[in-house]
């Protein structure tokens, strides 16, 4: 009688966690369980908690529009870290374009003071120095590096030059090395 009764207790716990397995989270729920870890991983990125609190209030919009597509409960946790640690990142990309976008407008348009003439002609003198070792960097590779100065993704880049997303960093990447090497007077 105990065989039967253990297989019986056997068949009706795979039963139930079958039927468990096939009960999806729902949305409130998961915002429940989760919230907090995907906070601590937004804010791990990112230094502002207002901005972690962005990140996760937009991480929980993605899954209310994805939660059907997650196969998996497992899953979920770490998909919910995974699209917050992407979406922090892109929320410190976008603060230091914009950074250095709003850097550039004040160094162009802002307010200048007059300095003396001593001053002018050493600024002048290192952006001509510039200049010239920026004319000895080949294209696209100038392109490349002066955009990427500007602050634009490699996206961005890729499109406004018309070339391959993937040959972007390589090529920001020789032509600091060129730029390098013509600036210090190495060439």
């Amino acid at each position: 009688m105990s065989e039967i009764y253990n297989i019986l207790v056997d068949i009706m716990s795979e039963q139930s966690a079958a039927s468990r397995a096939n009960e999806r989270i729902g949305f409130e729920e998961a915002f429940a369980l989760h919230h907090r870890t995907v906070f601590r991983a937004a804010r791990s990125v990112v230094a502002d908690p207002g901005i972690a609190e962005d990140v996760t209030q937009e991480t929980f919009i993605r899954l209310y529009k994805n939660l059907d597509s997650l196969d998996n409960d497992e899953m979920l946790k770490p998909w919910l870290i995974r699209v917050a640690i992407n979406l922090a990142r892109n929320a410190v990309r976008g603060t230091m374009r914009a950074n250095t976008r709003e850097d550039n407008y004040v160094k162009e348009y802002g307010l200048q003071e007059r300095s003396s003439v001593e001053v002018d002609f050493e600024e002048n003198a290192g952006v001509n120095d510039i200049y010239r070792a920026l004319a000895h960097v080949k294209e696209p590779l100038r392109s490349c590096l002066v955009l990427k100065q500007q602050g634009l993704s490699y996206k961005e880049i890729a499109t406004s030059l018309d070339l391959n997303v993937a040959s972007i960093g390589t090529f920001v990447a020789r032509a600091r090395q060129e730029f390098s090497k013509y600036y210090s007077g190495k060439a």
